[in-house]
Parts: C-alpha cells; structure tokens; sequence
C-alpha cells in the first residue's frame, strides 16, 4: 500500500475548501529497453521541457506533486536505465512500486517485445492487485515511421488487464494526462484497499510535503 499522510498541523487547520485533507506518496517505476524515451517522458512531466538525448545510467530519480480534489499526490519516478546489463539489477529499482509504467517505441516493434519480457518479470514479482501497468508507446510524433498500430498495442494491453496510452515526449502529447490518470487509478486502489478498514483506528505517518515540487538526483552509478 501506499505511504498514507496527513497534513501537518498548521496545514490542518486550513480554512480554504481546497486545502488538501489527505497526502499520498507514490512510487512509480519506468521500464523499457533503451532509446524509448523512458527519460524524456519523465523529464518532459517533471520539468515541463524536452531533451532528446537522457543517457540513464543505473536509474535516475525524480518527484513531483500534485494536488487531484482535496487529496495531494507526491510521485517517486524511478527512471530504470534500458541497457541489458543492467536488467539483472532492475528489481531492485521496482521493488516496492505502486506502478509500473511500460515504455515501448511505436516506431520499434523490438521494443514491444522487450516491454513484454519487463511485464513478465513485474507479474513475478507482484500479485495482481498489488501494482497498476501502464503499456505506454511513445514518440507518437513519428507516427508516419510507426511498425507497432494503435490496435495491436491496445488489444494486447486489455488482455492483460493493463491501461495503454500513446504519447510524445517531444511534442508533449498526453503527457501530463498519462500521470494524471495514473494518480487518478492510484487512489482508487488505495480506496478499494482501505475500505476494510474505514472502522479501525491506525496511524498514519506525517511527511511534510512543503518541499521544492521536482528535483532529479542520479543514482545507482555503474
């Protein structure tokens, strides 16, 4: 389940109906194989900006929040680096993560293949309620080049019980809208995981969440 929050206590005492009343933390997990724009979909989200070349080594990390209604969202984006020598380290980047999203190329239908072999090794790793899978084809802006259609990938996600998007990292299509369903389905998960226990008195953690929205730090050096 996902770190559950409250605000503190001068945050409680808000008097303004859109003061956020409860605080999630989330962390999401990019798996992919090299070159399909896992780094760019994150930059673009979190830096609203574009750079076409993101060399990941190890994994990269990022966060940002938002604020859906009166509930707050802080997501943990761990970017995994797609080159094969480090898949054997991956599951430990993915540990621990409320969402996966799978990143493939539109214009490589290889890296369909690879996000297949990625979703094999989540569905190993994690029951099926326990983690949401997002099939996202990116680079959409070079739809004229693409070998994957929009029909293939979308029968093949519904089969797997899995939402798919396209999106451009260039372009910023449906960029933002890819998170903000994601955090949209998120919440209701943890809606559906706590109903059982609306009754019961439990602690919740306290996280301050006043901190700078985004940041990136690299880690996991070769």
């Amino acid at each position: 389940m996902a770190q559950r929050t409250v605000q503190n206590k001068e945050a409680a005492l808000c008097s303004d109906v859109h003061c956020p009343k409860e605080s999630y933390i989330f962390k999401v997990v990019l798996l992919g194989s090299t070159s399909v724009g896992k780094s760019s979909l994150a930059y673009r989200y979190v830096k609203k900006d574009f750079r076409d070349s993101l060399p990941t080594v190890g994994c990269s990390f990022f966060t940002h929040v938002l604020s859906l209604d009166n509930t707050k969202v802080k997501y943990e984006i761990w970017d995994t680096a797609g080159q094969e020598k480090y898949h054997s380290v991956c599951h430990l980047y993915y540990r621990g993560a409320n969402a996966a999203l799978l990143v493939y190329d539109i214009t490589r239908k290889e890296s369909l293949e690879k996000a297949k072999v990625w979703l094999r090794e989540l569905e190993k790793e994690f029951p099926h309620d326990e983690i949401i899978i997002v099939l996202v084809g990116n680079k959409l802006d070079l739809s004229p080049e693409r070998e994957v259609t929009f029909q293939e990938a979308k029968e093949f996600a519904k089969t797997k019980n899995m939402m798919y998007m396209e999106t451009s990292a260039k372009s910023n299509h449906q960029v933002t809208e890819l998170f903000m369903t994601l955090a949209h389905e998120l919440l209701k998960q943890e809606q559906r995981k706590e109903k059982p226990f609306q009754t019961a008195h439990w602690k919740k953690s306290r996280v301050d969440l006043r901190e700078t929205t985004f940041h990136q730090n690299k880690c996991c050096h070769k």
